[in-house]
């Protein structure tokens, strides 16, 4: 008998894989087609053109769901130059075999393009199914060979059903398990983690030098689990100084509270830092905004929080509520995030709460 949504993974994976080789096609180009949003945050044509390509393959399967994703088209249809850039790139990436081409579908003239990439600008919501992506978290890392996500995730009623996330700088054998900035390796592979809720988290090869092979060879499916941390080794926490959004002076009250040391491991991209404690290199990830009407965006974290929680690990925000995915575009029912391994968890969010208390009190 076919597993719940197995259709749905076998999917997610083909198009993360299809959006993949794009990034890595303009990873090897020397003009990366980078442009400024409004909120100053970097975005390119690998970007604009995997947002394409991962809608226009769930869309072409499943016609009623609906999206959210973090790009639009509105500079594509103001820029002819940067538009045919991002067309180029998106009608000569193509899977090799044909039966899977054929499945994902293809993206037919400009127009459609451009349609697919704002299917993306969804509201979400707590009813039906809605698939959040992040064509590519971590493009600021992506433009300077570190490591990104190409993330896709299914939320149906609310909550996370599949998640798959493209990592094609990362090798985990390479470097003894060690997930950071510094372990990124442009050549090669990477891999793809996913996970569907209650059967496990699991990692295989990304296989970009074999576009179109179905990703569920038993041989190269490895299940991945959080062991037990071993007694006396402190915990490890994951981290970005270069966070904007966060209170980088709680983060390190935390890790001294933990007896950790700060930074810890360095890893830009959001998404690769839940891989990071998935795959069992750290414990922690704390995300204390500094400004309390912030809120985390949706696409950050979908998917990244199921690969987690499969592979033994815990996400709540700093109150110890759970993620509320059917809140829309943002997590604006969350404030704040602690995740981590199962057993350091509770003592993680504890530690967090005493230091937003111990911040609150006047001096």
């Amino acid at each position: 008998m076919t597993a719940p949504y197995q259709k749905e993974l076998d999917l997610g994976l083909l198009a993360v894989q299809r959006a993949a080789l794009l990034t890595k096609t303009v990873l090897a180009s020397v003009d990366k087609g980078a442009q400024t949003k409004e909120d100053n945050s970097p975005v390119t044509v690998a970007d604009l053109g995997a947002q394409a390509l991962l809608i226009s393959a769930i869309h072409h399967n499943f016609p009623n769901d609906e999206f959210v994703g973090e790009e639009s088209s509105e500079t594509l249809r103001h820029d002819k130059h940067l538009c045919d850039r991002v067309w180029d790139l998106v009608r000569t990436t193509c899977l090799a075999c044909q039966d899977t081409q054929h499945l994902l579908g293809t993206i037919s003239s400009k127009d459609d393009m451009l349609d697919a990439i704002d299917r993306g600008c969804g509201r979400g919501g707590r009813s039906g199914r809605i698939w959040m992506l992040d064509p590519i978290d971590g493009t600021k890392a992506f433009m300077t060979g570190g490591q990104y996500v190409v993330a896709l995730a299914l939320i149906e009623d609310g909550e996370q059903r599949v998640g798959t996330l493209g990592c094609p700088n990362l090798h985990l054998e390479r470097f003894g398990g060690e997930v950071s900035d510094a372990s990124a390796a442009t050549e090669g592979e990477g891999v793809v983690i996913s996970a569907v809720r209650g059967q496990g988290a699991y990692v295989r090869p990304l296989s970009l030098s074999r576009p179109g092979l179905l990703l569920s060879l038993d041989s190269e499916v490895r299940r991945i689990s959080k062991p037990p941390r071993r007694s006396g080794r402190p915990i490890q926490f994951v981290e970005s100084t270069e966070s904007r959004s966060s209170d980088l002076d709680a983060h390190r009250g935390v890790a001294e509270k933990l007896g950790s040391n700060w930074p810890g491991t360095e890893v830009f991209a959001i998404q690769m830092r839940y891989v990071a404690m998935a795959a069992g290199h750290c414990d922690v990830m704390v995300r204390i905004p500094s400004d309390n009407e912030h809120h985390e965006m949706a696409w950050d974290h979908a998917g990244g929080v199921l690969v987690l929680q499969e592979a033994g690990g815990k996400v709540a925000d700093l109150d110890g509520s759970p993620i509320d995915f059917g809140a829309g575009r943002q997590l604006q029912h969350n404030h704040g995030i602690v995740a981590a391994t199962n057993d350091v968890h509770a003592q993680a969010l504890k530690t967090a709460q005493e230091i937003l208390r111990d911040r609150s009190k006047p001096s």
